[in-house]
């Protein structure tokens, strides 16, 4: 994750550096929602003001997500996107807003969530990803608020509540294999009616994952897979140099070992944080592919 921390230095001078900063926004006609009616639970000090610069969102600490309504056929499913970043940033615009045109354009309910960076695994104080699973973890919690409030709100948006999946990018690649092993455990003290719901996403999709492995290649001990872990989709190149294939290789095995219906995509080139942007390797085509095997499990139908 060495280039993320040097693109968060980058962040955090130009933030030292102007007084009026820039917090993201979505484009006219869609709205941001807190997702929790007062002060994030657990909330931790951050470096500085929330910063958005060429795309990357930094020092959040007003988690919101930001709803896209399907164009054209309404298939009645949804997903909520974790954008990457290394846990540092959010990469909002490659892996966040440019996802949601792409879900939307299928007939799918896209929910962008900008949850609070810098949050754990990474820790800004240090070049470390610590492995234990702390009482509260701020990037979990809101991801796990986050599905609550879609499911809650299912009736009101248009959604199936039993179609309602995630997908993420890199470390929320991380963060899509966390909500999905650990909906049974409860992070933060229930706030209102929508934390009756059940945070377990009925389908996931990682693409080039990080996190997952640990330094000796076994499962990272946050991610407890289960049988009732849901559907997975993964991809990822072997080229990766940031996080490396075997994230994928390892959280594959130990969803087969559990019987958890999951397909997986590696390809000799692509790289990392390539996100929907066309590219001359055949693993840019993975879009087909997850549109492909949303038919197959029966989320979408034709």
């Amino acid at each position: 994750m060495k280039l993320w921390a040097i693109v968060f230095c980058l962040l955090t001078v130009c933030a030292s550096a102007y007084a009026n900063t820039t917090v993201w926004q979505p484009v006219a006609g869609h709205t941001q929602i807190a997702i929790w009616p007062g002060v994030a639970p657990d909330l931790q000090p951050v470096p500085g003001a929330e910063t958005e610069t060429n795309g990357a969102v930094t020092n959040v600490t007003q988690p919101t997500m930001t709803v896209y309504a399907p164009k054209g056929k309404n298939t009645g499913a949804a997903v909520v996107v974790f954008p990457g970043g290394g846990f540092q940033i959010l990469a909002i615009d490659l892996e966040g807003t440019e996802i949601c045109d792409w879900l939307t354009s299928k007939g799918i309910t896209c929910v962008l969530l900008k949850y609070r960076v810098p949050s754990e695994p990474y820790n800004w104080r240090c070049d470390c990803r610590p492995h234990n699973l702390a009482t509260s973890v701020p990037s979990l919690q809101d991801a796990q608020r986050t599905l609550r409030l879609v499911r809650s709100r299912a009736a009101q948006w248009h959604i199936d509540p039993r179609k309602i999946g995630v997908i993420g990018f890199s470390a929320g690649g991380y963060l899509v294999a966390e909500v999905s092993t650990n909906f049974k455990r409860r992070l933060y003290t229930p706030v209102d009616a929508a934390d009756k719901e059940s945070s377990r996403p009925d389908f996931a999709v990682a693409i080039y994952p990080g996190h997952l492995a640990t330094d000796d290649d076994t499962l990272n001990p946050n991610v407890r897979v289960s049988r009732d872990t849901p559907p997975t989709f993964l991809a990822q190149a072997e080229d990766d140099h940031v996080d490396g294939v075997h994230q994928s290789l390892v959280y594959y095995a130990a969803l087969k070992d559990a019987g958890v219906p999951v397909e997986m995509h590696l390809y000799a080139q692509g790289g990392h944080a390539f996100g929907l942007r066309r590219t001359q390797f055949p693993i840019t085509g993975w879009p087909q592919l997850v549109d492909a095997w949303l038919r197959t499990i029966g989320i979408v139908q034709d």
